[in-house]
């Protein structure tokens, strides 16, 4: 029988991390969540733990740490014994205008979603080449990478750059049997976007399929990409978004 796999999720404490944790578990890897707020990791362990499949961890920190993302590394070799499967989930939004939009945030946005994709899987990676297996690496990007939207030029920008990383990185991890994708969702209704009572019915009007992701609907991507269905596939970007971008109309006309 073969052994489980073995995942790390970030910014996994709700919404499309956790929705993704929790297909991984449901699919049997074993999983090592981490957010940012002890409070939301605690409660996703707590419901991932019910489910009763894979075994679950949970790992407090700032995922674009260097201490952290080595902690998580050595908690899953620790435990498990392998890291088979990493989503660089973890992101931040700061919303503005291109010519008031300050240094400060910038600097957030690009150390988060630039510096901490990069630096987790260069040293998850550094791990999986010496692995038999290899293993799979996703990352998280945004429709904003490939449409504009008004006040998110940074943010377009530091998921742009993570698409291109994972094409790039093909180069130097394919030879040791890593693989690297990126999910792109659209419209997808989370915590954070429900809070806008409008999200929906405007998504829902402006979605050729007629409503927005759930996260449910990111994660089976995401599971597939990360699985050994997709054993072939390697430095693709796979757009969620009902359609979406195809034809782009945007929520502020």
């Amino acid at each position: 029988m073969r052994n489980p796999k073995v995942a790390i999720v970030t910014g996994a404490g709700q919404g499309i991390g956790l929705a993704i944790a929790r297909k991984l578990v449901e699919n049997g890897s074993h999983v090592i969540l981490n957010d940012l707020e002890k409070s939301l990791t605690e409660e996703a362990v707590a419901h991932l733990l019910r489910l009763e499949k894979g075994k679950v961890l949970g790992y407090s920190g700032d995922s674009s740490s260097k201490g952290v993302i080595e902690d998580l590394l050595s908690l899953a070799l620790n435990e498990f014994g392998s890291v088979d499967q990493v989503v660089c989930n973890a992101g931040i939004t700061l919303f503005g205008g291109f010519l008031d939009y300050s240094w400060e945030d910038f600097t957030e946005v690009t150390r988060v979603n630039q510096a901490g994709t990069f630096f987790l899987t260069q040293a998850a990676s550094r791990i999986m080449k010496d692995q038999e297996s290899g293993g799979a690496i996703l990352f998280t990007s945004s429709v904003t990478a490939h449409q504009s939207h008004e006040n998110l030029a940074a943010y377009a920008m530091s998921k742009a750059a993570i698409e291109m990383l994972a094409k790039n990185l093909v180069l130097e991890l394919a030879p040791f049997g890593i693989r690297i994708n990126t999910i792109a969702p659209g419209a997808t209704l989370t915590e954070r976007t429900t809070s806008d009572p409008d999200y929906a019915k405007t998504w829902s009007k402006l979605t050729p399929l007629g409503r927005p992701a759930s996260p449910e609907d990111i994660a089976e991507a995401a599971a597939f990409l990360l699985s050994d269905a997709a054993r072939h596939i390697t430095g693709q970007t796979l757009i969620i978004d009902g359609g979406w971008t195809s034809i782009s109309p945007s929520p502020y006309a």
